[in-house]
């Protein structure tokens, strides 16, 4: 397994773990609250990843120092994150008491919602490319779709 593939899995297992670790420890399958509020728990961590990957490319927008070689680190992460946004919304915990930033309109306009993962994924993918052409404003370009994308989905589906 190469560093690339390594990270992944360990970004994988990072926020499938507490989802594992809490059926392990039901003794059971888990009721429905449970598995709402674990399927909560898993989008935030996906989210908390993508925000420590995105943050200092965001920086990069507001005038941080450019690092080529951190955009180009974290740029796979972000495609890798973005691809599983639809299958962390799977159920809908609309009906369930937890707390949570996602708006109903996730589930009520799923394909809408669906193609604004899509639109993240394409835009994680450009910059991806971007980062290993190593231009400082073809990067930059791409870091500023990445963040436009990021904001389509949450003006839209997620409460402030």
């Amino acid at each position: 397994m190469n560093n690339r593939t390594s990270r992944y899995v360990l970004a994988a297992i990072a926020v499938a773990a507490p989802f594992a670790v809490g059926v392990a420890q039901m003794g059971g399958p888990p009721s429905p609250q449970q598995q709402a509020e674990k399927a909560v728990k898993v989008r935030q961590g996906l989210f908390e990843v993508q925000a420590f990957a995105f943050g200092p490319i965001g920086g990069m927008l507001k005038d941080a120092p450019f690092d080529a070689a951190l955009v180009a680190k974290e740029a796979p992460r972000l495609q890798f994150t973005s691809s599983m946004i639809p299958e962390v919304f799977q159920l809908d915990t609309r009906q369930f008491q937890v707390t949570t930033k996602a708006k109903p309109g996730i589930w009520a306009d799923k394909a809408d919602f669906t193609q604004k993962a899509k639109d993240l994924q394409t835009a994680a993918d450009t910059l991806a490319a971007a980062a290993k052409g190593g231009d400082k404003a073809a990067i930059l370009q791409a870091a500023g779709a990445v963040g436009k994308a990021c904001g389509a989905c949450h003006d839209k589906y997620r409460d402030k």
